[in-house]
């Protein structure tokens, strides 16, 4: 993830308490990696640990490249987790990373909610016993707060954000779904014309689309019956490219996809989930933008705007380095056909 209000951090100790804010959840049998352009923090990102049948000089090699990508004039490793796990892991990553030109500060591992560093060898600045974490309520953890990052408890409890809602009102979204496929068939019953039809759908979906914008915008929410409207509409691709174009790094907008992607039936999950992912990625909350891609792969592992998405991802690349108008709906209308 990159951030647009970089964090200063003054201390190993304040860069491992204001780490879950940056990621979005408390990292556990992972490696975290903050590129930093001297006290400012302007890119995080999190891996887990290599499992410990693994080659840990593959993952390395892998991690090393997305992270070489980001260009920050130096980084710092921090691994959570055993040191019989954490060590190989972050030894091997820093070697990889200097074979690269990327400059790595320092080195950490953080067992037990105390740190230790693989850098230093000053027994007054980093004792064989390790440095206790600074506690939940510390300043810089309250900064954080205060400008309303949040730390989860981990990484299952950010996957359970973007998960299907249950009880009476998966029920309720099951007959709001029915209701809107049928008005999705009235669109064409008087005239079968592909081309008019087509117009209709997107027309329909254009104002569906800006009406949940408006709702969100000003601070309130759209009903089931609407968000069952809107997720059959975005089955369309024409109707996806056009919310796609729209997407900005806004929280309302996130909140926007969050409700409907937990509430549309699981057929209409890859849409919305999409375009939760792209606003999470402009607003530099790559955690969030990741495990919703994830599930829109998880319904349609051959879903084009997810596999982008994904690939995004995967490589690292901030808003920043693509251009923050990127438009890929847009990009996909230009594609020639084949």
């Amino acid at each position: 993830m990159t951030t647009d209000c970089p964090v200063i951090v003054r201390s190993p100790s304040e860069l491992v308490a204001v780490l879950p804010f940056l990621l979005g959840y408390h990292p556990a049998n992972s490696v975290a990696v903050v590129g930093l352009s001297g006290p400012n923090v302007d890119f995080g990102a999190c891996y887990e640990l290599p499992p410990p049948d693994d080659d840990p000089h593959v993952a390395a090699r892998a991690v090393a490249a997305t992270v070489a990508r980001q260009a920050s004039p130096s980084v710092v490793l921090v691994g959570f987790g055993p040191p019989a796990r954490v060590t190989p892991a972050v030894l091997r990553l820093a070697e990889a990373l200097r074979l690269l030109g990327v400059r790595v500060n320092d080195v950490l591992r953080v067992t037990d909610r105390r740190w230790w560093s693989y850098f230093c060898s000053d027994l007054d600045c980093c004792p064989d016993e390790g440095t206790p974490c600074l506690p939940p309520d510390s300043v810089i953890a309250a900064e954080a707060t205060f400008r309303g990052e949040v730390a989860l408890p981990s990484r299952r409890d950010l996957t359970a954000q973007v998960a299907s809602v249950e009880g009476p009102e998966r029920a309720a979204m099951g007959d709001a779904t029915e209701h809107a496929r049928k008005r999705f068939a009235g669109l064409l019953t008087d005239d079968p014309g592909a081309r008019r039809y087509s117009r209709r759908i997107r027309h329909a979906g254009q104002i569906a689309v800006r009406r949940a914008e408006t709702r969100y915008r000003s601070g309130h929410a759209i009903g089931l019956d609407e968000t069952a409207w809107l997720g059959v509409l975005l089955a369309d691709r024409s109707v996806e490219d056009y919310a796609l174009d729209r997407v900005g790094p806004q929280d309302w907008r996130i909140r926007l996809w969050t409700d409907v992607l937990r509430r549309v039936e699981p057929v209409y999950v890859p849409a919305p989930a999409c375009l939760l992912g792209f606003t999470a990625w402009r607003a530099g909350r790559g955690a969030l933008a990741r495990v919703a891609v994830d599930r829109a792969l998880a319904v349609e592992p051959q879903h084009q705007l997810a596999g982008l998405l994904h690939q995004i991802l995967g490589f690292g690349l901030s808003p920043h380095m693509v251009g923050a108008n990127f438009p890929p709906g847009r990009a996909r209308r230009r594609r020639p056909a084949r």
